[in-house]
């Protein structure tokens, strides 16, 4: 599953909506410029231009109206399109309510794109043969 913290800016920006709630605020977009700037970098489209992008005809229900769902609500529309929108105690982002829209249009390759570096923060290792080095380490003893 993609996480939405992996994506370049999110994670910065969620920490100052810690510390700024009003950063989180929809209504209060417009006053904070580094929303749109983390929006770019992460789906290459800002929440203005992602609301201005008419949806398609086969759009799933489980993504319309994406704005008027509660936290918990995107959290389960998006884990259906493969997606952790939470943090690490597995609570929904912050920026969430703003990021919501851009990420479903990037993800479905409607609007805007996705940067390649979403992939996992944790390396991805190959843990059988990792575990046959061992055992024939182990043998050797």
């Amino acid at each position: 599953m993609r996480r939405l913290a992996d994506l370049p800016g999110v994670d910065d920006l969620e920490l100052k909506a810690l510390m700024k709630p009003r950063l989180a605020d929809p209504d209060l977009i417009d006053e904070h410029p580094e929303v749109d700037d983390a929006a770019r970098a992460a789906f290459g489209l800002t929440p203005a231009e992602a609301e201005a992008t008419p949806l398609p005809a086969d759009w799933p229900d489980h993504l319309r109206d994406l704005h008027r769902r509660s936290p918990a609500e995107l959290v389960e529309a998006f884990e259906a399109e493969g997606w952790d929108v939470t943090d690490k105690r597995r609570k929904p982002l912050r920026m969430l309510p703003i990021f919501a829209l851009p990420l479903a249009l990037a993800a479905r390759g409607v609007a805007g794109q996705l940067p390649f570096a979403a992939e996992p923060d944790h390396p991805v290792t190959d843990w059988g043969a990792n575990l046959k080095a061992e055992a024939g380490r182990f043998r050797k003893r």
